[in-house]
């Protein structure tokens, strides 16, 4: 046996069980074959163009995986593998079970495999997918011959050349993926559990989502670091002398220096509002006023004139990465919903295999793109030779060709246009251009540049900045790329991402015809003021840039990254920002001050090196997590169980302690972030951080703001005269509400007694915090309100308000009001009325729906959040899904709705099996 068992040892050399996967070319053998994928979109498709002789099924992604150690069996829990379902000890050899949800599929794979003679196993061919067909092995435990199936492109030419040309199966690229799941649960199990000691129950550390979320509070930092400075320049319109004004000869220039000395733009101060260039001018209003005014007065000239030819060369056909990233520019997808979107078109035969790093094209398909380029844009947009692209990304392998249109000959957006709608057809239509620009010919044209002389008249004067000093001459510049040849500009030009500064290229501006010494007319000049701007936050599309950049994860870990970073309450969105929680603050404060290693980017990168050499065959994944774990004596190493050993070290209120400045700091505690400041009396005072005030917001003025809101403990409204309490209005984390004070007791509350809790009740909508009065107050304090009894049943009828909004309820029976102002105002006789009516549910119900979200991709309807009578749900008129546990209605983003609704399709309707009748036999009554 030549493969290592699910809990056997490792050896060598590594085969199939009883079988061999030929490399070369082998004649199919007639009979009965068996070819499981991994996705059930492929199988009709791949089933069609295989044939009758062949039946396809498909694993459903994986069938099994690491228990959690809780679900291991009574006699394992004491065991090695009690910890982690790894046995550390012996060669970190993994416990897999077959999940729950799979073992129905699996015993539908035996049952197929026992008719049939072959198996093909053509799940994807990167690491995961060479790790299913090995577990489908393990499981399966085939008799017959087994093939290692695989192919880049649903198509009918790809699927018969892929069953003609099989291979063994890749034990390296298993043991690499192995190794990474071993390698993130020792990861997540080792320093999770530090996390909920020491800042908050239920959090979560991953190898990749923790550097992850640090490089997105680096940023944070940065801004809240940020200190912004002001800096003048001016802008004037000009035009050669004697022509007279007009749009074909009149140009725009800016300020660039006075006096031979730079005048300071944007890019010239530093992060903390001070100016890095100690040579440049700074100027203020009054200095740009008097160069404004002295421009106009004065004489100007052409004193230097530049012109270069512009070439621009195309961009590389999509990777994973690229493809999130322009995706998000241009079509507005977030990593996720890109993804989910590309293996759609992937299962469907539009599109090659979408998670890849490589740029390069199969000659087949360079052949087709530059085929397309010519009969669409002329035999001038063709270059002679075809473009060869290397791999750019850090670490990036070679496994599958770049994205891109499917076959040997590419459908145009046009030929698909009925085929494919919404997202679907968007992101195809972007795979598309990128394919064919690539093999097209550069952009061409030329970029000018005009120097203009300006002088002075006597007494110009700067500003203060500029300690009022002389000013005679004054520079300013003008720049313009005019393109002359589009090239594969004509099929597409790459979206950028947000500019710091707003820096402008002058792409596509033209200038008159210049030459030295040519006087020029000053047509108006304007001083204008600017202030410099934080770096801008992180996106979807440029954090899986930077992640890419680093060499941190690989493309079949971005988007879940992106999304998991999220889901852990790490980071939130602002519009299309990533914003950092103080939560993630906290996390990463005791990873950097505890774990440096683990967050370290280098050595992040370093661990996905390592995992390449596995990979490769370079090194043993045994003696690489032992390195890892144990760590190494002959390097000074320190092991990840040495790391986590001492947690007494670490200050708990230290690392959620965050800094703002003058003495206030925000700490991260049990209920949630809090400000805090030492009072005059030494003790602290706190006020709550509401989740609207990002982290480069809290300013300690904004601090202080918070403070004096909740130094008078809210606002008092009056005494309610029926208890004799005071009643307060206050802002609370989840929005204003009204209580009551309750008086101290000096008697100790007797043991088992119920601590009595003070009544509250939260603001309408239509209600403001400053303005509520005490009446409106003990209006709100005494819901729910008793409308009357029911005289037909004789339960009790009441108004409340709920999660979902106002409703009443008789017994288990609730019916929506429209309005909050009917909970006081409803009668009884109206509430009768209400509930005369039939009950309406599903798509005739009378409430409107909790939330509203754009059209599904796949069904291109709008998708919504309703209440059903089991609880809320999405559709789009469709397909019906429940919302999971975690899962509420006021914070359900756009796309895990698309997500549920999803899988709810790919599981099909629901069927249920009636119960047999119990049929008993017929009792005979014996006379008496």
């Amino acid at each position: 046996m030549g493969y290592r068992g699910a809990r056997g040892p490792v050896s060598e050399p590594r085969r199939i069980r009883g079988t061999r996967c030929p490399r070369r070319s082998t004649p199919v053998v007639a009979g009965r074959k068996l070819v499981i994928v991994e996705s059930p979109g492929k199988v009709k498709s791949i089933g069609e163009y295989l044939g009758p002789d062949y039946t396809v099924d498909a694993s459903i992604g994986h069938i099994r995986d690491l228990p959690q150690p809780r679900d291991l069996p009574p006699e394992m829990k004491k065991g090695p593998y009690g910890k982690f379902a790894i046995d550390v000890d012996h060669d970190f050899e993994p416990y897999y079970v077959v999940d729950a949800d799979k073992k129905k599929k699996v015993a539908e794979l035996k049952r197929r495999l026992k008719d049939a003679d072959e198996l093909y196993l053509a799940t994807d061919e990167d690491r995961e997918g060479e790790a299913i067909a090995w577990h489908l092995l393990e499981v399966l435990k085939p008799k017959v011959p087994v093939r290692r199936m695989v192919f880049h492109e649903i198509t009918k030419e790809a699927i018969r050349r892929a069953v003609n040309e099989t291979r063994e199966l890749d034990m390296h690229r298993v043991d690499a993926q192995e190794t990474r799941r071993v390698l993130d649960r020792l990861y997540g199990y080792e320093i999770s559990p530090v996390l909920w000691r020491k800042v908050k129950q239920g959090l979560s550390a991953g190898r990749v989502q923790s550097v992850a979320t640090r490089m997105v509070v680096e940023r944070e930092r940065e801004r809240m670091a940020f200190r912004s400075a002001s800096y003048w320049d001016v802008e004037g319109d000009f035009a050669p002398s004697g022509g007279g004004p007009s749009a074909s000869n009149a140009f725009t220039a800016r300020l660039t220096g006075l006096d031979g000395r730079k005048v300071a733009t944007g890019r010239d101060f530093a992060d903390d509002g001070t100016l890095k260039n100690a040579k440049a001018v700074q100027l203020d209003a009054v200095g740009a006023q008097a160069v404004a005014d002295g421009t106009r007065e004065g004489e100007v000239v052409v004193s230097e004139v530049a012109e270069k030819p512009y070439t621009r060369r195309p961009s590389a056909p999509f990777t994973t990465s690229t493809l999130q990233q322009e995706a998000s520019r241009k079509l507005r997808l977030n990593s996720q919903s890109t993804m989910r979107t590309a293996q759609r078109l992937y299962e469907g035969g539009y599109i090659t295999y979408m998670r890849t790093d490589s740029t390069t094209l199969s000659s087949s398909a360079v052949s087709a793109a530059r085929t397309q380029a010519r009969d669409m844009y002329g035999a001038e947009y063709v270059p002679d030779s075809p473009r060869v692209y290397g791999k750019k990304a850090k670490g990036a392998q070679e496994a599958h060709e770049a994205i891109r249109p499917a076959g040997d000959r590419f459908r145009t957006p046009a030929q698909v246009a009925g085929e494919l709608r919404g997202q679907e057809y968007g992101l195809y239509e972007l795979i598309w251009k990128r394919t064919v620009a690539s093999q097209m010919a550069d952009a061409k044209g030329s970029t000018a540049t005009v120097r203009l002389a300006a002088t002075l008249p006597e007494g110009t004067r700067g500003g203060a900045s500029m300690e009022g000093k002389e000013l005679r001459r004054a520079e300013f510049s003008a720049s313009g790329t005019v393109i002359t040849f589009r090239g594969f500009l004509a099929a597409y030009e790459e979206g950028r991402d947000e500019v710091r500064y707003g820096d402008q290229d002058g792409m596509g501006t033209r200038l008159p015809k210049l030459s030295e010494g040519v006087a020029l007319e000053t047509l108006r000049t304007e001083a204008e003021g600017h202030q410099t701007v934080p770096p801008a936050r992180y996106t979807e599309a440029t954090l899986v840039k930077a992640l890419e950049e680093k060499g941190i994860g690989r493309p079949s870990t971005y988007a879940s990254t992106v999304g998991t970073v999220q889901d852990r309450g790490y980071v939130r969105t602002k519009g299309s920002a990533l914003v950092p929680t103080w939560l993630a603050f906290a996390v990463t404060q005791l990873l950097e001050r505890h774990f440096p290693s683990l967050v370290d980017y280098d050595f992040t990168a370093s661990m996905e090196e390592g995992l390449d050499r596995i990979e490769a065959g370079e090194v043993q994944r045994v003696d690489w997590l032992q390195r890892f774990y144990f760590g190494d004596e002959a390097t000074s190493l320190e092991g990840l169980r040495d790391l986590v050993e001492d947690l007494g070290e670490i200050d708990a209120k230290g690392v959620s302690t965050i800094p703002i400045g003058d003495g206030v700091v925000v700490r991260v505690g049990r209920y949630g972030p809090y400000v805090e400041v030492a009072g005059e009396d030494g003790e602290p005072r706190r006020a709550t951080v509401t989740d609207d005030v990002a982290p480069d917001e809290m300013t300690p003025e904004k601090a202080r703001e918070l403070l004096e809101a909740a130094a008078d403990d809210g606002r008092v409204l009056g005494v309610d005269p029926a208890s004799g309490h005071e009643i307060v209005a206050r802002a609370g984390r989840y929005g204003p509400y009204v209580t009551e004070v309750l008086p101290e007791s000096d008697e100790a509350p007797k043991r088992g007694a119920k601590k009595v809790k003070p009544r509250t009740g939260s603001l309408f909508q239509s209600m403001d915090l400053a303005t509520i009065d005490l009446e409106t107050a003990l209006k709100l304090l005494s819901l729910p309100r008793v409308v009357g009894v029911d005289p037909g049943s004789g339960e009790e009828i009441t108004a409340q308000n709920g999660r979902y909004g106002p409703y009443l309820k008789k017994g288990t029976d609730s019916r929506s009001l429209t309005a909050e102002s009917q909970i006081f105002e409803i009668t009884l006789e109206e509430a009768l009325a209400i509930y005369a009516q039939p009950k309406q549910r599903g798509r005739a119900a009378a409430k409107p729906p909790l939330r509203e979200f754009g059209e599904d991709p796949v069904s291109g309807r709008k998708v919504v959040v309703k209440d059903g009578r089991f609880g809320p749900y999405v559709t789009d008129g469709e397909t019906n899904a429940t919302l999971r546990k975690d899962d509420e209605p006021e914070s359900l983003t756009e796309e895990r709705a698309f997500e549920l609704i999803a899988e709810k399709r790919a599981k099909g309707p629901t069927t249920r099996k009636r119960a047999a009748k119990k049929t008993t036999a017929k009792k005979t009554t014996k006379k008496s």
